[in-house]
């Protein structure tokens, strides 16, 4: 495609058409000015391709369905994601797609939010580095991906409409940091903003987001999209940054665009950026337009292995791996019918659903009870009872439990963290029975567990795809070693979460008042009690620990590390104890003793994932560089770090560190205090500039308040420390009793003396 021959040649009413959608699914084309049509396609985790213009949700083409993200994440295993991606991006040929849309990025803010099974993680360094292996993945088959949802669409309460409002330092932190990742190391086609405000200002109106950071900060150069129906002002849109709007409007909008360049409302040159956007995504793709198989069978078998590798074993009281040799009762729903994808506009028409049930007789001596249904919330007496009888005859029970699709789903979120009542009455019931029980969940969120301490073991599915059963079976059997970790807290009820007070919000806002505190972050520094941490996971082995060291590139060895100029290489050593082989994800998290700013005790900036045969030793490593160690400081603009001590923390969850190694940087410069008439004498005191300029400015000042000489501080009493320490300048006309004039110097001097620094 010669891009800049077709700009010339395109009328106003073309460009307009062709940065709206064609249809539900198509852009384009105009084939008397060579321009081609693309087609697009619902993900993340498999193709859900209509057949034709309808947007049905399970109006779609036989397709194989991979564990959703909520599942995948669990895996922290990069290379998994993008030989996901790979499979989806080959896929995606044999079925002239052009663009997936997918991953979705969003955090988990509370565990309420109905699309938490498609998003990845609470945490936005997972969530990043997740979604970038996935992009990569898929983009190397020459497919288009679409990062989503762009940005903090957070709950499905009022997401067309509601406005989420967050302080910068938050947005930076938490819900912009992980699209900022994969951006950045992935460069995904297009991204896809999403449908709420953020600060009274819709996603895709919004100017800052998707102009000034997205392109002017992090230097992306790709496609912006809307979710489909997403547009409230197109004009606006264009002049913010959004090129395409989808699915369209049936010419509405593309009259106004056209009306709003004639009257000057609009910039043509706003309006070409957006067509030549649109056009740079369809050369792509029809550049590199190949010949696929997409062969089902076997991506049935990824799809598989995925979820063997994503499964969570949360607790084992010696009762797993299962011998053959065993009676197993397994009861449930589920258990035949299992909950594997979520509801919404990721539904996939899946190729090859296992269930646990259709599978169980290769594995031993099993027999199967329904107990309660997988697609509701009621059961009978006569399918409790039959179940309870059923796991009398057993040596060990399994209960397949979880979320029916009617209690999550796109469009609306859940109202509590409880599990069907039923499931806990009859689970309660098989607890009678003093057998060893199992409980194995689907469910594409946290739920509350009222006998979490009295079954034997817990395996979190999660919502695992459709080889899932089989999975399960793998693992429970010790077939597969499970290796996966949450990416979410698991609270043990629902008030414990940080957001509770403010989640959706009223009167069409939500406000995020828990700022940065979300998840672990928040749990962790409260010290509240969790029911299953972040970054948590059991394995039929045992792994140590040991030999930490970390190393910069280019500091002195006796000296604090330049961070902004170097990087630290950190290593540990992690040996299986153990009697088979297994995996271990290997957690760094860095914790910030400067007291700089207010952060959480802990966040994770590292993970890598090995896997070691029984007695072996390997090593993993980290590199940390300034982003690492960095917090959003609103004052400058920009990610700083304070000089001082940071402590490397090595773990196996964030509530099990096992190893720390302190170091001590040399930072950014320290932020100068505004010098005015309400400053502070404790704000200039503690700057290292500002120190010296006081002592030399105030000296007979401060003497006179504190009634001591030479300016002792430290052997000043509290109460006098204190109040000197929060005494704005002004004041002193008060308590010095000098004059206007006087404090007006001071200010003045104050100026000056910086300014010398500066």
């Amino acid at each position: 495609m010669d891009i800049d021959a077709i700009m010339k040649e395109l009328t106003l009413a073309e460009k307009a058409s062709l940065v709206s959608g064609n249809s539900a699914w198509t852009v384009g084309p105009i084939e008397d000015k060579g321009v081609p049509e693309i087609f697009m396609c619902d993900g993340p985790y498999g193709l859900r391709k209509q057949e034709n213009d309808s947007a049905e949700i399970y109006d779609s083409i036989d397709a194989v369905a991979f564990p959703t993200s909520v599942a995948t994440a669990a895996s922290f295993d990069r290379d998994l994601m993008y030989d996901i991606g790979v499979t989806l991006g080959k896929e995606c040929q044999a079925e002239d797609v052009s663009v997936i849309l997918g991953p979705a990025a969003n955090i988990k803010r509370s565990p309420l939010c109905g699309r938490n099974f498609e998003y990845i993680s609470e945490d936005p360094y997972v969530t990043g580095e997740m979604s970038a292996a996935l992009i990569n993945g898929v983009q190397s088959q020459n497919v288009g991906t679409s990062l989503k949802h762009f940005a903090v669409n957070n709950q499905e309460t009022e997401r067309m409409y509601v406005s989420a409002d967050v302080d910068e330092r938050t947005l930076r932190e938490i819900y912009l940091a992980g699209f900022e990742t994969a951006v950045k190391k992935s460069d995904p086609w297009t991204l896809m903003c999403s449908y709420n405000r953020i600060n009274g200002t819709y996603a895709s109106e919004n100017k800052w987001l998707l102009t000034d950071v997205l392109r002017d900060e992090w230097g992306y150069d790709g496609l912006v999209m809307s979710d489909w129906g997403a547009v409230s002002d197109r004009i606006r849109g264009i002049a913010a940054g959004l090129d395409l709007e989808m699915p369209g409007s049936n010419g509405v909008n593309d009259a106004l665009i056209v009306e709003a360049v004639r009257s000057g409302r609009l910039a043509e040159a706003d309006l070409d950026k957006a067509v030549r956007n649109v056009l740079k995504l369809m050369e792509k793709y029809h550049s590199g337009k190949r010949e696929e198989v997409f062969d089902r069978d076997k991506d049935h078998e990824k799809a598989v292995h995925a979820e063997e590798e994503s499964i969570v074993l949360l607790k084992n009281d010696e009762v797993l791996p299962l011998r053959s040799d065993e009676k197993i009762a397994i009861i449930g729903g589920f258990a035949a019918n299992p909950r594997f994808q979520g509801g919404g506009s990721s539904h996939i028409n899946a190729h090859n659903i296992v269930s646990a049930v259709s599978v169980m007789d290769s594995y031993g001596s099993c027999v199967y009870s329904e107990g309660f249904p997988y697609d509701g919330d009621r059961t009978t007496d006569e399918k409790m009872s039959a179940a309870v009888e059923a796991a009398k005859n057993a040596d060990k029970v399994v209960v397949f439990a979880g979320l029916p699709d009617l209690y999550e789903s796109e469009a609306y979120d859940r109202e509590h963290m409880r599990l069907p009542e039923c499931q806990n009455i009859l689970i309660e019931e098989l607890l009678k029975l003093s057998k060893p029980v199992i409980i194995v969940l689907h469910n594409g969120s946290p739920v509350e567990m009222p006998w979490a301490e009295y079954v034997d073991g817990i395996v979190e599915a999660y919502l695992g795809g459709e080889g899932v059963g089989e999975a399960v079976m793998n693992v429970l059997y010790g077939k597969v070693n499970p290796s996966g970790k949450l990416a979410e807290s698991f609270p043990k009820k629902l008030e414990d979460n940080p957001s509770y007070l403010n989640f959706p919000g009223q009167n069409h806002r939500c406000n995020y008042a828990e700022g940065i505190f979300v998840g672990y972050r928040y749990y962790d520094t409260k010290k509240t009690d969790v029911l299953f941490p972040f970054g948590y996971g059991l394995s039929y082995t045992e792994f140590e620990y040991s030999n930490l060291k970390t190393e910069s590139f280019g500091s002195a060895d006796n000296g604090p590390i330049d961070i902004n100029s170097d990087k630290i290489k950190v290593s540990v050593d992690v040996t299986n104890v153990g009697k088979v082989a297994g995996k271990e994800v290997v957690q760094l998290y860095i914790s910030d003793k400067t007291k700089a700013a207010i952060r959480p005790v802990h966040e994770l900036k590292g993970f890598e994932k090995i896997s070691l045969n029984p007695g072996e030793t390997g090593t993993v490593y980290f590199e940390l560089d300034k982003r690492s160690f960095a917090w959003f400081n609103e004052a400058v603009s920009d990610w700083y770090v304070a000089s001082g001590e940071y402590v490397i923390e090595i773990g196996k969850s964030s509530r099990d560190i096992v190893l720390c190694e302190s170091v001590e940087l040399k930072g950014d410069a320290q932020v100068l205090p505004v010098i005015d008439m309400d400053v502070q004498i404790g704000d200039l005191l503690k700057n290292d500039v500002t120190r010296e300029v006081v002592m030399k400015v105030m000296k007979e000042e401060i003497d006179k308040f504190t009634g001591s000489d030479g300016m002792d501080m430290e052997s000043l009493d509290p109460m006098t420390y204190n109040m000197l320490q929060y005494l704005p300048i002004r004041t002193l006309r008060s308590f010095t009793y000098i004059t206007n004039e006087r404090v007006e110097s001071i200010v003045a001097a104050l100026k000056e003396e910086v300014e010398k620094v500066k």
